[in-house]
């Protein structure tokens, strides 16, 4: 509804929302862009995504190697990425690795 001098009711602004996904390991909460994502890309290839930005199905990890070592032992990467497909266990030595040289 316009004022008398043509200016317009000033509104409050909204927050800002930010998408939050849900950590395999632990189960809590988080803006996306505090996780990493664990990939499987078309190819069937599995890879560390920091940027989230990476095409095929993922799953998401906080960035510690315990989330990490929770989600394997509970079998939810392979639940989440490759159902029914075991993931080899080289694969996943491999991406503790890098998580563990990458860990903020």
């Amino acid at each position: 509804m316009p004022e008398k001098n043509g200016e317009h009711a000033k509104q409050p602004l909204k927050p800002k929302k930010f998408p939050e996904r849900k950590c395999i390991g632990c189960g809590e909460r988080k803006k996306k862009s505090e996780l990493i994502r664990i990939v499987r890309s078309p190819e069937g290839e599995l890879s560390l995504d920091f940027t989230g930005r990476k095409p095929g199905r993922g799953a998401y990890l906080c960035h510690s190697v315990a989330c990490f070592r929770a989600a394997r032992k509970a079998r939810r990467i392979e639940q989440n990425l490759t159902p029914g497909t075991p993931v080899p266990e080289e694969i996943l030595n491999a991406l503790e690795a890098e998580l563990s040289k990458n860990e903020v």
